[in-house]
């Protein structure tokens, strides 16, 4: 199942947040804290400080959606050590995120653009 139909981006808010916000308060984050618009129809996740639940905000052209999980027995690999306050991850890092996959671990091989064969 296909949870959110092709993202633009997916942003995590790097720091744990408060849980008790809800689209208001985490919306105003988006903007104050994370430097985006709200309404750009990105996926904004947030973490709370144990690590054990996420709450992801974003805009589907009508109105918002807060979507939320809770894990009952493991913590998310919540990738911390890496630069910047809010970090844009593929679609593929996100699934990963979800399973419990480290994504600061994986470095996938880097693309690489040639202008010419010779």
């Amino acid at each position: 199942m296909k949870m959110f139909i092709d993202p633009p981006k997916i942003y995590l808010h790097k720091q744990p947040v408060d849980f008790r916000k809800s689209i208001n308060g985490l919306s105003l984050l988006v903007e104050q804290d994370m430097q985006q618009s709200p309404f750009s129809g990105a996926l904004f996740v947030f973490c709370n400080r144990q690590r054990t639940r996420l709450k992801v905000l974003y805009w589907d052209n009508t109105g918002f959606c807060l979507w939320y999980k809770r894990l009952e027995k493991d913590k998310f690999r919540w990738p911390r050590l890496m630069p910047g306050k809010v970090l844009s991850i593929s679609e593929q890092q996100w699934h990963w995120l979800l399973q419990g996959i480290d994504i600061q671990k994986l470095t996938p091989h880097q693309p690489l653009h040639y202008q010419s064969a010779g």
